[in-house]
């Protein structure tokens, strides 16, 4: 007989199978992103109701099966109710969790990314911040976490830390003044530079704690926008709802 196990994660996905049934997507502290059928969690008197929706946060009692888990009991803590009243906010809400399934994997440790996607989602959450720096804030950490992050801290070329205006997208990083005169790319500013820098760097807890001028959020959005045509070779469906 399988044992039950409680894995602390976030419904990332969720689809009807059958009369009554779910199958869900979670991203989970202790084992990456796992796939558990919810029997009968579509009843309206089920337990699992609410606890097998997108963005349900908290504790999921599982059995493990031979190729996914069934889900016995889930213990939510927060739903992201707020988040759900506000259309743009939903709209990068599910765009962020389409993200984040698309890059994590199973038996992976993906508690960064977990962490980054709570605190992501609590931002959009909050009026105090400008959706579109939320997102680029998301989508930088989040290819930093995975490893494909661009090189902002110094020239790529020479290694200088000096004069660092120019941005490739298809060299994948900065280049100083006297390197970058030859390489294709951008000019960007020394705030939108010291942006980058910061949240490559920063913790993800302390990652929602700064504002930018609109000149300095144009630059990201296109920064992000080019890189991830690059380096993402997915369509992520909810982002042409944004």
């Amino acid at each position: 007989m399988s044992q039950s196990v409680v894995l602390t994660g976030m419904v990332l996905t969720a689809m009807p199978v059958g009369d009554y049934d779910k199958r869900i997507t979670i991203l989970t502290k202790e084992r990456g992103k796992i796939t558990a059928f919810a029997r009968g969690a579509r009843r309206p008197n089920s337990q699992l109701l609410a606890g097998s929706n997108p963005f349900a946060f908290g504790e999921f009692e599982l059995f493990e099966g031979k190729s996914a888990y069934n889900l016995s009991k889930a213990s939510i803590s927060n739903y992201f109710r707020e988040l759900t009243e506000d259309l743009e906010a939903v709209c990068m809400g599910f765009y962020f969790l389409e993200f984040a399934e698309y890059f994590c994997q199973e038996n992976n440790d993906e508690v960064e990314m977990l962490k980054l996607l709570y605190q992501s989602l609590r931002a959009l959450e909050s009026k105090t911040f400008n959706n579109e720096l939320v997102r680029v804030i998301f989508e930088l950490k989040a290819m930093a976490v995975n490893g494909e992050g661009p090189s902002v801290f110094s020239c790529m070329h020479c290694h200088s830390k000096d004069d660092l205006h120019k941005f490739s997208v298809q060299r994948g990083g900065i280049f100083c003044d006297e390197c970058g005169r030859q390489i294709p790319g951008m000019y960007i500013l020394d705030d939108t530079r010291y942006t980058l820098q910061y949240i490559i760097a920063t913790d993800i807890k302390k990652l929602f704690s700064f504002t930018v001028s609109d000149e300095v959020l144009a630059e990201l959005k296109r920064i992000m926008k080019e890189y991830l045509q690059v380096y993402v070779h997915h369509t992520f469906n909810s982002a042409s709802f944004i």
